[in-house]
C-alpha cells in the first residue's frame, strides 16, 4: 500500500492556468514525479468571489484530485491559497496540502530597504493571510496593488491587452520601485513585460521556488517521493475543457526547457 501510494500523483490547481510558473519550478527539482494540473476557467476569477465561495469551490477540486489518486496536492493559485487552505488543512489532516504564498518574507530577507511594489489580486491584498505575513514583514516601503482583472487579460493571452493594462496600471511606478512581489501565479507569464514598463533593474519576487523546496520536504517526511527513475506524466484538466487553453499551457511548460 506505501509504495501504491508513494507512486500516486501530485494535484496542483489553479483558478486557470497561471499555476504552470509554480509547476515548472516543481519539475525543476521533482521531474519523476507524476502530475495532475487542474485549470479551473469556469471559476476565473477567485479574487473577486467570497470567501465561502472560494472554499467551496476548492473543496470540490481538491476531492476530484483525490479521487484520482493524488498523493499530495499544491494550491497554485494565491487567493485560494489565502482564503481555503486552513480550511482544507484542517478537515483533510491526512493529505498534505502545499499552498503558495506571496514572497513578501523574501524581500525582507533579501532586499528590505528598497521601494516594493507588491502586485496581487484584490481577494490576496484583502485576506487575513496576508496581512498577518505583511504586517510581520512591513519594510514600510512598499505600495500594495490591487491588479483587478489582470490574471484575466493574461489568461486570454491577448499581448496588446497585456501591454495596454501594465502601462495604464503600473506605468506611474516606472524608476520608482526596486522591488516587484508578483502575488498572482499569472503574473510571472508576463513578467518581462512588466520589467519592461518600470524600467530599471527591477528585482522580481514568486513564491514558487520556496514552495517547491516545501514540497519535496513534505514528501520525504511523508515517505511519499516517487522511486521512478523516468519523468513522470503530466495530465492537463481545464473545467471549461478549453483546448486553447490546453494548448498554452503545454505551451509555457515547454518554454521554460528551451
Amino acid at each position: 500500500m506505501q509504495e501504491e501510494t508513494r507512486e500516486g500523483k501530485i494535484g496542483i490547481f489553479d483558478s486557470g492556468i497561471g499555476g504552470v510558473t509554480v509547476l515548472r519550478e516543481i519539475i525543476k527539482i521533482l521531474p519523476n514525479e507524476k502530475y495532475i494540473y487542474y485549470s479551473d476557467s469556469k471559476n476565473n476569477p477567485y479574487g473577486d468571489k467570497s470567501k465561502e465561495k472560494i472554499i467551496e469551490r476548492c473543496e470540490e477540486i481538491f476531492r476530484f484530485l483525490l479521487e484520482r489518486k493524488c498523493k499530495a496536492v499544491v494550491i497554485a493559485c494565491n487567493t485560494a491559497s489565502a482564503v481555503a487552505a486552513g480550511y482544507l488543512r484542517e478537515k483533510y489532516k491526512d493529505v498534505p496540502i502545499i499552498a503558495i504564498e506571496p514572497a513578501y518574507k523574501m524581500v525582507h530577507d533579501y532586499s528590505y530597504d528598497k521601494e516594493t511594489l507588491v502586485m496581487a489580486t484584490k481577494g490576496t491584498i484583502e485576506s487575513e493571510k496576508f496581512n498577518l505575513l505583511y504586517r510581520k514583514y512591513d519594510n514600510h516601503k512598499t505600495t500594495l496593488l490591487e491588479c483587478v482583472g489582470l490574471a484575466d487579460v493574461i489568461e486570454e493571452g491577448n499581448e496588446d491587452k497585456i501591454k495596454n493594462y501594465l502601462e495604464k496600471n503600473i506605468g506611474e511606478y516606472k524608476g520608482k520601485v526596486e522591488n516587484v512581489v508578483l502575488g498572482c501565479t499569472h503574473y510571472p507569464l508576463v513578467q518581462k513585460e512588466i520589467g519592461q514598463v518600470l524600467g530599471g533593474n527591477v528585482r522580481f519576487f514568486n513564491g514558487a521556488s520556496r514552495l517547491t523546496v516545501h514540497l519535496k520536504d513534505v514528501l520525504e517526511e511523508n515517505n511519499l517521493l516517487s522511486e521512478r527513475q523516468k519523468q513522470g506524466k503530466i495530465e492537463f484538466i481545464d473545467s471549461l475543457g478549453k483546448r486553447e487553453k490546453e494548448e498554452r499551457f503545454y505551451k509555457f511548460l515547454e518554454e521554460e526547457k528551451l
